[in-house]
This record gives structure tokens, C-alpha cells and sequence, in this order.
């Protein structure tokens, strides 16, 4: 049985791979053709106005660098958002900075599946590492419950690309739903935001994809070396 550069692998994962490669596309292009579109407010603008209208006037708003960096930090209550989306006037900019503050609304309101998948991020962080330790130290013992054991670390990061779906999606709808409401675009600006949203949708879709497909990867090799044995 080949446990390492095995071709299967590539074969078996390349759907989530090709659909990842469409997503990040899908997102270098929406988000230029967004980047063109006019909004009335700055992503940081937007940001503060919808997070104030919430009630959360308490949660800061930083500039971060790197692309695309945008991300909302619950442990500091702060909004972190990339140059170009925390300076400029446009349809990506407010989408991207009202989604990281749609983050920072469930926080507040206590939005279960927020709540877990912030309990689940110790799981996603060192599930991959526990994961190859154990498969490693099975291997090399043939232990078959070490590789067990590795496989249900593993079993941790798909349980947060899961749980982080719902998360990702409420706070794109809550996005749309708040820049229509407080006119901070226009209809033309609001199909723009869908457009980039919908996409980076896409790629939280694509993960999930592909760490279920290396999930069922890995299960079907250690099970088959069992019954091998």
C-alpha cells in the first residue's frame, strides 16, 4: 500500500482542487469588477455604521495589511480589514468589511454555530499535525489505534470546515441584507456585493470539499491496510 506520493491521492482530491481553482478565479474577478463600482461609504465607513446601528460601537476597526486579509478577531473585538477594503469607496470594499462585521454581530448575539466553531478552532489548528504524528507512529508500530486516533484528529478539522459554513454564509446574507437596508449601495452596487460574497462563498465550500475527500482519503487507506492485514 503507498502511504506517500501516492498518485490516488491527487485523483481522489482533484475535484476539490479544480473547484477551489474556479472559486479563487470567481474571486479575482468579482472582486476587480466590484473594485469599479461605486458605494457611498468606505469598507471602514460601512464597517463602523453598521456596526454602530448594532449596537456594537465597542468593537474596533484596524487596517491590516496583505491582500485580502480581511478578518474579524472576536478574542480583541476587532475588525481587521486590508488596505484597499478599509480605505476605498466601493461595492468590494463595503461587502467585504460589512461581512467581517456581520462576524462581529453573531458574536454579540451569540450565534450558535459561531459559538462552536470558535470552540472548534483548537481542533482545526492542531489536527493536522496530531493527525501525520499519529498515522506516522501507527505505521511505523502498526498500530491500528494510533491511526485511529489520527484519523478522528483529522475528523476535528472537517468537523470546523462543517460548522464553519453557516458561520460564513449568515454573515454574507447579513452583509447584503444591511448594505440594501441602510443604502450604502445602490442596485447596482448590490448585485456587485452578491457577486463577491457568492464567490468567496465558494471557496469556504471548496475547503470543506476537499478536507472531507482527504478525510475519506485517509480512512479508506488505514481501513484497507486492516483488512489487508
Amino acid at each position: 500500500m503507498m502511504w506517500f506520493f501516492d498518485p490516488m491521492y491527487l485523483l481522489f482530491v482533484s475535484p476539490a482542487l479544480l473547484l477551489m481553482l474556479w472559486a479563487q478565479a470567481k474571486v479575482k474577478s468579482s472582486y476587480g469588477q466590484g473594485m469599479r463600482v461605486d458605494a457611498r461609504l468606505t469598507g471602514a465607513a460601512a464597517a463602523r455604521y453598521v456596526l454602530d446601528r448594532s449596537g456594537l460601537n465597542d468593537v474596533g476597526i484596524e487596517e491590516a495589511r496583505g491582500f485580502l486579509s480581511d478578518h474579524y478577531d472576536p478574542a480583541h473585538r476587532v475588525l481587521r480589514l486590508s488596505h484597499e477594503v478599509y480605505h476605498t469607496r466601493t461595492a468590494t470594499a463595503v461587502g467585504i468589511a460589512t461581512h467581517e462585521a456581520g462576524h462581529a454581530i453573531q458574536h454579540a448575539s451569540g450565534y450558535m454555530p459561531l459559538v462552536v466553531r470558535n470552540a472548534a478552532v483548537p481542533a482545526a489548528r492542531f489536527g493536522p499535525t496530531l493527525f501525520f504524528a499519529l498515522f506516522i507512529a501507527g505505521a511505523i508500530f502498526s498500530s491500528m489505534p494510533l491511526m485511529v486516533l489520527g484519523l478522528a484528529a483529522f475528523g476535528g478539522v472537517l468537523f470546523f470546515q462543517v460548522v464553519n459554513l453557516p458561520v460564513e454564509f449568515d454573515a454574507s446574507n447579513r452583509a447584503k441584507a444591511l448594505l440594501t437596508e441602510y443604502n450604502i449601495v445602490d442596485g447596482e452596487g448590490a448585485i456587485a456585493v452578491r457577486r463577491v460574497l457568492n464567490a468567496a462563498g465558494w471557496t469556504y465550500v471548496a475547503a470543506t470539499l476537499q478536507t472531507l475527500l482527504q478525510f475519506l482519503y485517509y480512512a479508506m487507506q488505514i481501513f484497507g491496510v486492516s483488512s489487508d492485514d
